[in-house]
């Protein structure tokens, strides 16, 4: 049988199945366990957990795990591992070491910060400009592991894309995915070792960039957050002070900067900034077209807005709008 303990998997052992007294399993059996193993341990997606690493563990798409041959002895004590430390809540995709993001799989694991579903929504409206305007320059800040730069490179193939980021211990998992995608084809990004919210920022750049996104870390100090997230992402890429607008406000001033006339912005808030990003925005006085923009859940999600045509500045307290689509 199986090397997991009912300890490891904090939950009760079940009935044998024939099959467990050969060391060989099939994967159904397996899943069913594990399926109920992180249910326990509140993984709220259990069943679809369990399928992807008994996924990885086959070596096989998710989708023919009905069809995969029996786990052997050695891929049962893996999956048996791999399943007790989701249990524990470190992240599933610190154990597979990718994480999917609109056409991409991406490396990660410690000390990067794990792309989220909703962040594709930003980088498909920043797509979706940079194609509108012709974008031939596209910056990303607080990259990480250069999920947004590398869809934009890969959807974009004629922009240039540049990609900053401060983290020494993110910086490799960075480049490692650059890498990787140039030589799977797609147009190197640039990356740029740098703190977003310097006052230099890109000095090189200031006034030619056609779209700016970032992701910044916006979670206020005092939340509390999942364990996946509180023991295993990087803080500095988590918390962005105690109001959680400590990045967002030096990026707001260096992006007008950067901005051509015309470029626009996209920046992620958390759900709790729908009015605040906005109203930064609308008070720096040199963007227009703010809106706010939910995620798939309704939440406000990103803010986004249009470098003043005329490169000046407004007068305070110009308005914005929700975009509910």
């Amino acid at each position: 049988m199986s090397s997991a303990t009912p300890h490891d998997y904090l939950v009760t052992t079940v009935p044998q199945h024939p099959s467990e007294g050969t060391r060989r399993q099939r994967p159904s059996v397996a899943l069913a366990r594990a399926s109920r193993a992180l249910a326990d341990a509140g993984i709220a997606s259990a069943r679809a957990e369990a399928e992807q690493l008994a996924a990885y563990v086959l070596g096989v798409p998710r989708g023919r795990l009905a069809l995969a041959d029996d786990l052997t002895a050695d891929q049962l004590d893996r999956f048996d591992e791999l399943v007790a430390r989701r249990a524990g809540r470190e992240p599933l995709q610190h154990l597979t070491g990718s994480a999917g993001f609109r056409h991409l799989e991406l490396a990660v694991g410690p000390g990067v910060f794990v792309p989220r579903p909703e962040t594709e929504l930003l980088a498909g409206w920043g797509i979706a400009q940079g194609r509108r305007l012709g974008a031939g320059l596209v910056v990303d800040l607080c990259s990480g592991s250069g999920a947004i730069a590398l869809s934009v490179a890969q959807e974009l193939p004629a922009a240039r894309v540049v990609a900053v980021e401060r983290s020494t211990a993110a910086l490799p998992w960075l480049r490692r995915n650059a890498a990787a995608r140039a030589a799977a084809g797609d147009r190197p990004i640039e990356v740029v070792a740098a703190d977003v919210t310097a006052a230099d920022l890109l000095a090189d750049l200031v006034g030619r960039v056609d779209v700016l996104l970032c992701n910044p870390p916006y979670v206020p100090s005092d939340v509390a957050v999942p364990p996946e997230v509180g023991r295993h992402d990087p803080a500095s890429a988590v918390f962005g002070g105690a109001d959680g607008l400590a990045v967002i406000r030096p990026v707001i001033a260096r992006a007008a900067a950067l901005l051509r006339p015309g470029g626009v912005l996209g920046v992620e808030h958390d759900d709790t900034h729908g009015t605040a990003v906005p109203d930064l925005l609308a008070a720096d006085g040199r963007f227009e077209a703010i809106a706010g923009h939910p995620d798939l859940a309704g939440r406000p999600r990103f803010a986004t807005a249009s470098r003043r045509a005329d490169g000046q500045h407004a007068a305070a307290g110009a308005t914005w709008q929700t975009d509910s689509s």
